[in-house]
């Protein structure tokens, strides 16, 4: 798919603020020699690596998966909102958590008791710790999700009791996955931010929102073990190859964004450690998404996998969201595993299963050698 060039700019600026890329997520599988505690619920905020179909009904919002070929490799063959073929992280962990096999998006007009007992999805596709980048997309903004956590406590509360919706919210794993698309709409390519910050400095931006989200409204609302996801290689995106190089055919990775998301990983790293030791009976712990994913595309014969640098879904260039819909050519149903990435942005559901094995043993050994989290 050709877009005209002016056209392209302010297209795929926008198309690209839901990138986070699918990898910003954690994911939890035990080792041999590990045990994973037995999680009540499933507690989810950030953005389209994590958003199992919320958007959906936000009538103004950019970005929505909403319509095929999303969901074709899903269980019921349908889209259902996520950005991917298939399944997304939380669906994963959910069930190898023993929880369930799909975790629902809160804003669900069906949502059931039984949903609420095991959790949701409060994550909206295009957000981010940035309140600019959630008005930019017309999503739910980090504030807003937490205003839904407090909505979905209070019917907890209605639906077990008080003590009992304690126990879950103090028992459940809460993963929080988001910061792609600060950066890709805000600072790389729209720019924004640049008027007011250097990267160091809008690095800090976003980890001052980060820390008021565990500290001030995860962890005060009840949640004890809070996992946060880095950022992926943003440069290795395929929609970042095509907007940032200067031959889009040319198909590399963009090394000075993969540095800042290096940096940018290293400090987040070292917060959520302090916010560990500062937290009574928390369980704070930092996600390691860039180094599996990053290897996943320049090992892919590691995985079975044949492309890395481009989406199935249409050229693989620049079609995320609107751009890739039922006009859209893809490699093919079967074939998707054989991909990274399903749209320009996004894993393939194959990918997301092969992160999560990747992420397991770390996350894992971070879960069991932290003290148990208390009331």
């Amino acid at each position: 798919m050709h877009l005209p060039r002016t056209a392209a700019a302010a297209t795929t600026a926008l198309i690209i603020i839901i990138l986070t890329a699918a990898v910003d997520i954690l994911v939890i599988t035990a080792s041999p020699n590990q045990q994973l505690p037995n999680f009540t619920a499933v507690i989810i905020f950030g953005d389209s690596t994590v958003d199992t179909g919320n958007n959906n009904y936000l009538p103004d919002a950019v970005f929505r998966a909403d319509h095929r070929p999303y969901g074709e490799n899903f269980p019921t063959g349908q889209p259902t909102g996520r950005f991917s073929d298939g399944k997304l992280l939380p669906d994963f962990f959910a069930s190898i958590l023993g929880i369930k096999q799909l975790v629902p998006p809160f804003l669900h007009p069906n949502l059931s008791d039984s949903d609420i007992r095991t959790g949701v999805s409060f994550a909206s596709a295009g957000t981010g710790y940035d309140d600019l980048t959630a008005t930019i997309a017309q999503a739910i903004s980090m504030d807003e999700q937490v205003e839904m956590f407090e909505e979905y406590v209070a019917r907890l509360r209605r639906v077990v009791g008080d003590d009992a919706a304690k126990e879950t919210v103090h028992g459940a794993l809460v993963a929080v996955s988001a910061g792609a698309n600060d950066f890709v709409d805000n600072y790389y390519d729209l720019m924004t931010r640049r008027l007011e910050f250097d990267l160091s400095g809008y690095q800090d931006f976003l980890l001052s929102k980060v820390q008021n989200l565990v500290k001030v409204r995860i962890y005060n609302m009840g949640g004890r073990t809070i996992v946060v996801g880095g950022l992926p290689p943003i440069g290795c995106l395929p929609i970042q190859m095509t907007v940032k190089l200067k031959n889009p055919f040319d198909r590399r990775c963009v090394e000075t964004q993969n540095q800042g998301s290096q940096s940018y990983n290293a400090k987040l790293k070292k917060l959520l450690a302090k916010l560990q030791s500062s937290l009574a009976g928390s369980t704070v712990t930092y996600s390691n998404v860039y180094d599996p994913l990053l290897d996943m595309i320049t090992h892919p014969s590691k995985y079975g996998f044949v492309e890395t640098k481009q989406g199935c879904c249409g050229s693989g260039l620049v079609e995320m969201a609107a751009l890739c819909n039922e006009e859209s050519p893809t490699c093919g149903k079967e074939m998707a595993s054989n991909y990274v990435f399903w749209d320009s942005v996004h894993p393939t559901s194959t990918a997301y299963q092969i992160l999560a094995t990747n992420l397991s043993q770390q996350l894992a050994s971070a879960l069991s050698s932290a003290s148990p989290p208390s009331s």
